[in-house]
């Protein structure tokens, strides 16, 4: 790998640090929230997840600019501009989810960046299969992250709707 590819590689991980950096002593109290689902993953397994992917990512967007060249000239404008786009949406959706708390607005952006994922991998298909392929874990965690969004999101909004305990009745 070139030097550049160390770059490739930190580049995603700034959104993470810097929601770290930002919210380090305010979500502590996320992981015991009763309104979380009981089958979410604590607040550091989902930023281990985040962190895991974007490793991937970074490796991947390195392939399709070396495939393409390397250099920043024309060609590379439509595949890296669109993977740029998806990582800041990607940001700001992580910034929402755990920063802000705001879990509907998390989950407008999470449906965005299903789009942009794929649309990423189509562009990036004939440049590079493996590069493509590697989004495919960004697009399942972005199914788990959505649901814990979607979930959050509604029992927001509908505090009766949340799942009762077996055996007993809501009145």
């Amino acid at each position: 790998m070139q030097p550049h590819g160390a770059i490739f590689l930190a580049l995603p991980h700034l959104g993470p640090v810097l929601l770290w950096l930002l919210t380090r002593h305010q979500t502590s109290g996320w992981d015991g929230s009763p309104k979380k689902p009981p089958w979410c993953p604590p607040h550091r397994v989902l930023l281990a997840g985040w962190i895991t992917i974007y490793f991937v990512m970074g490796y991947a967007s390195y392939l399709v600019w070396k495939d393409l060249g390397g250099g920043f000239g024309r060609p590379l404008a439509l595949p890296l501009g669109l993977y740029a786009v998806k990582l800041a949406v990607s940001w700001a959706a992580l910034i929402l989810f755990f920063g802000a708390h705001t879990h509907g607005l998390a989950l407008l952006h999470l449906l965005l960046l299903y789009g942009l994922a794929v649309s990423t991998a189509l562009i990036w298909h004939p440049i590079n299969k493996l590069a493509a392929l590697l989004l495919l874990p960004y697009l399942a965690w972005l199914t788990v992250t959505a649901s814990i969004a979607y979930r959050l999101w509604r029992d927001s909004l509908c505090p009766d709707h949340q799942p009762q305990p077996m055996g007993e009745k809501n009145d």
